[in-house]
């Protein structure tokens, strides 16, 4: 399990994964943040970016903000290595 901070954008044309804001892994999506789509919208994102199930990515806090906690389960070695790879993007 990784715990990682993440920065949701919402409402942008181009959505995706990567990059850093302020030290937190930076999630594009195209909802609008409007009872919760956007959160919904970035925590299958995160799931697709680090290729794990959905179930598997869980908001640990930041339910109505910008910035959230989300916990990732799977192999630890292997997600951390890919959270390398998107905050370098």
């Amino acid at each position: 399990m990784l715990r990682v901070p993440i920065r949701v954008r919402p409402g942008v044309s181009r959505a995706g994964v990567g990059g850093a804001v302020g030290g937190r892994l930076q999630v594009r999506v195209n909802a609008r943040a409007v009872d919760g789509k956007a959160t919904e919208a970035a925590l299958r994102a995160i799931a697709t970016a680090f290729d794990v199930r959905p179930g598997d990515v869980v908001l640990v806090s930041g339910a109505t903000a910008r910035d959230k906690l989300v916990s990732i389960s799977g192999d630890e070695l292997a997600l951390r290595s890919r959270l390398d790879e998107l905050l370098s993007n």
